[in-house]
């Protein structure tokens, strides 16, 4: 486990990759998609830290994209070609993506007839994207089928399938369990049943808690076998979260303590606003090692990020003892969501990347600099 590691001899703000929990959930995943009969693909937009494609490559059947960047990583560091689906495409990199991609679904039926000349002859797989218009997801900012989404044909606007279409994909979850799952497929059968008898392969998405423990894999399985054997489709799924589930921290340090009225908040060298953004879009609130996420404890402290922004903090957390500027503030199941959303607002410090394994030890994988910044605006 990544507790054995001393942190005291890790970059000061640092996220560190626990390869050992990775592989565990891989193997989890690995032993599904046998017992299930499906491909299992990792979503990049959860997690493109390339450092690792070799080794998850040894347990997945590839990876989703959502641009050109994504798809060309995957071919880059994967040596594979990409499932790809993007709200809109881009003209100018079309045929790149077109390039890079095995499989690639369009948003609408526009963009799928502004393209068919230029798909023509292709081997590529093509799908579209449907909205089964329900969700389980409660956030709307993480609801794909709220009222009046744009992403997705909705049923009313495809009733029969367009000439060179493989594949049907529908994304309606996040972070939700099996029952939800099933819930959502009812609903995606009672508007698109009749086409699923038409395609070749139908993607379930992403959402799926699969490695937290409390998800029904046997019922997924059920799921999942039904579905092939009704339609005679290939079926695959393609989560990003349930991949890097609790398998790594951000390491961070306290470097002030401030004090106003009555509250005492530890100032961090980290930022929530561009180091971990979904602990306040989503919003959720983060494990810190050694700290009641409750706020009962015999001291508490407010957690303050680094940048200027007056909403970057966190509200108390309880310690069962003081703490003091210098020390190590840790933040667990920080590798999903976290550096493929980060920013470098007000300038500030990007966090290093790094691994760790019990038979390896840790290792620094990239640093960021002044330089890196400096380049992203001109």
């Amino acid at each position: 486990m990544i507790d054995d590691l001393d942190f005291d001899s890790v970059p000061s703000l640092c996220f560190i990759q626990d390869e050992d929990a990775l592989i565990k959930n891989l193997s989890l995943i690995k032993e599904l998609r046998k017992n299930a009969g499906i491909k299992v693909i990792l979503a990049l937009k959860a997690f493109a830290n390339w450092h690792h494609f070799p080794l998850i490559k040894n347990y997945l059947d590839g990876a989703t994209a959502s641009s050109l960047y994504e798809a060309r990583l995957i071919f880059d560091k994967m040596g594979q070609r990409a499932h790809t689906y993007a709200a809109v495409y881009e003209e100018e990199a079309f045929d790149k993506i077109l390039y890079y991609s095995d499989y690639l679904t369009f948003n609408s039926l526009t963009q799928l007839e502004k393209y068919r000349d230029r798909i023509a002859g292709s081997k590529v797989s093509f799908g579209l994207r449907i909205n089964p218009e329900f969700s389980p997801v409660e956030t709307d900012l993480y609801n794909p089928c709220a009222l009046g989404s744009r992403l997705g044909i909705t049923a009313e606007h495809l009733q029969k399938l367009p000439e060179g279409i493989e594949g049907l994909h529908f994304h309606a979850l996040c972070e939700s369990s099996a029952v939800d799952l099933v819930e959502v497929v009812k609903a995606m059968e009672e508007k698109f049943g009749d086409l699923l008898f038409y395609v070749k392969w139908l993607n379930l998405g992403g959402g799926h808690d699969l490695t937290s423990g409390k998800y029904d894999l046997t019922k997924l399985i059920f799921l999942c076998k039904k579905l092939k054997a009704k339609y005679n489709l290939q079926v695959i799924m393609e989560p990003g979260s349930a991949i890097l589930w609790n398998t790594g921290v951000l390491a961070t340090r306290v470097e002030d303590i401030v004090s106003a009225n009555g509250v005492q908040t530890l100032m961090l060298n980290a930022s929530f606003t561009a180091h971990m953004p979904d602990t306040l879009e989503m919003p959720y609130r983060p494990e810190i090692v050694g700290a009641n996420t409750d706020g009962e404890g015999a001291f508490k402290y407010r957690i303050g990020g680094t940048s200027c922004l007056a909403g970057d903090f966190l509200e108390p957390y309880g310690f069962a003892k003081e703490v003091e500027v210098g020390d190590r503030i840790i933040f667990k199941d920080m590798m999903h969501y976290t550096t493929v959303k980060t920013t470098m607002f007000n300038g500030v410090r990007h966090p290093s990347i790094g691994t760790w394994s019990k038979e390896k030890g840790y290792k620094t994988l990239r640093e960021f600099t002044y330089n890196d910044f400096y380049r992203r605006l001109g």
